[in-house]
């Protein structure tokens, strides 16, 4: 069997209606395979106005906003007339990438069929409650997880860190890596661009400490601007580049009235912001793999980062920047302070954590799920 045999049901709780990393991750795999010869049907919630065009053929699943968050979608379940669709394309496998219910229901139907399911894990979604006050749901989560990922034959983790969080908490024993790759043609150290800082008010001999996500407060955005606060109670200068939009925009905006807000940026323009910052800040613990650091490291850019899923398998502590245990505000700090202080050190970490992203190609790493997929299928032969 060959990848342009695979015949791949795509379920995503969110393919293209907010620009995430995940589903930036979904839609180049969907491409690579797409470009092997491989069939790929997307089944997703929809809007109107989508933060970008799909990859590939997408089938649009029922769905409400998110009380609270109306921006995202909560799939409801597979209606007749997706079922039908399902039924007419014939996939040989079925990859789910978000535990809601129209990701249980095309488990159980997969399941029905005698086809393999592969989940491909993206969010730490158990960490999530600890920003809304609800930390005491937490081992239900888990438990309704692990239920949904250990009734799907394998999954795929974009770290090391995040496979091996998967198999302590019996998610299942079956995970492999589906790492991620970031476009050297777009991040790389030449897109720092002085005339760029300048126009957003930033002069050439400040050191700028950057943030890159979308502004929700599960990104660490507390830990982040109380880290910012202390180094700014001991005198240290520097000047804050945030880059990024999101529910939480006010909230930083107040918490940081100094802070340049270059707002949501993709392509080149997100490449030259990033490029242009001195150290990135990312203290955020939901990430299962952490694209934003890795965009920094090709950029030459020291991280500091929490030590937890995703950064801790890509920065190397005190070679290509800084692991800090999570919400450790004072540590984060004096990582920081070392950084705007010390510019041999910036460039020595720089340097490193830039030789270190080119290990990481779109193509290589898109086709082990491929080949995952493969297996699955083979394995899934082999029994009947």
């Amino acid at each position: 069997m060959q990848t342009s045999d695979l015949r791949i049901a795509l379920f995503s709780g969110n393919y293209n209606y907010v620009r995430d990393g995940a589903n930036q991750a979904l839609n180049r795999l969907a491409g690579y395979l797409l470009r092997q010869g491989a069939a790929v049907r997307v089944y997703s919630p929809t809007v109107e106005e989508p933060a970008f065009p799909p990859t590939g053929d997408l089938v649009s699943l029922p769905s409400i906003a998110f009380p609270g968050r109306g921006e995202y979608r909560f799939p409801l379940g597979l209606p007749s007339r997706v079922r039908r669709d399902l039924e007419a394309f014939k996939p040989n496998i079925v990859q789910v990438s978000s535990p809601d219910v129209s990701g249980h229901r095309a488990v159980t139907w997969a399941r029905a069929r005698g086809l393999p399911v592969l989940a491909s894990v993206h969010t730490r979604f158990e960490t999530y409650l600890r920003y809304y006050n609800m930390a005491w749901a937490e081992p239900l989560i888990e438990a309704i997880l692990r239920r949904f990922y250990r009734r799907c034959d394998a999954l795929v983790a974009p770290s090391e860190s995040m496979a091996q969080v998967l198999r302590e908490r019996r998610m299942n024993y079956d995970v492999g890596i589906w790492s991620r790759g970031v476009d050297r043609d777009l991040f790389h150290a030449g897109r720092r661009d002085l005339a760029w800082r300048r126009a957003h008010g930033i002069a050439d001999d400040e050191i700028v400490v950057g943030f890159l996500s979308r502004l929700v407060m599960e990104k660490g955005l507390d830990v982040f601007s109380d880290a910012l606060d202390e180094l700014r109670r001991h005198g240290v200068k520097f000047r804050v580049l945030i880059v990024g939009e999101g529910p939480a925009r006010e909230w930083l905006e107040n918490r940081l009235p100094d802070a340049v807000f270059a707002g949501f940026l993709v392509g080149s323009e997100l490449a030259t912001a990033v490029a242009g910052m001195d150290v990135l800040l990312f203290p955020s613990v939901t990430e299962t793999f952490g694209n934003v650091t890795l965009e920094a490291m090709a950029c030459g850019v020291p991280v500091v980062a929490a030590a937890a899923t995703g950064s801790e398998s890509l920065v190397d502590d005190q070679v290509t920047g800084r692991l800090i245990r999570p919400g450790a505000v004072h540590q984060f700090a004096e990582a920081v302070r070392r950084y705007v202080s010390d510019a041999d050190l910036r460039a020595k970490h720089g340097a490193a954590g830039e030789q270190r992203s080119l290990e990481f190609g779109w193509d290589r790493i898109n086709q082990t799920v491929a080949d995952t997929q493969i297996r699955l299928i083979r394995q899934k032969i082999a029994r009947r």
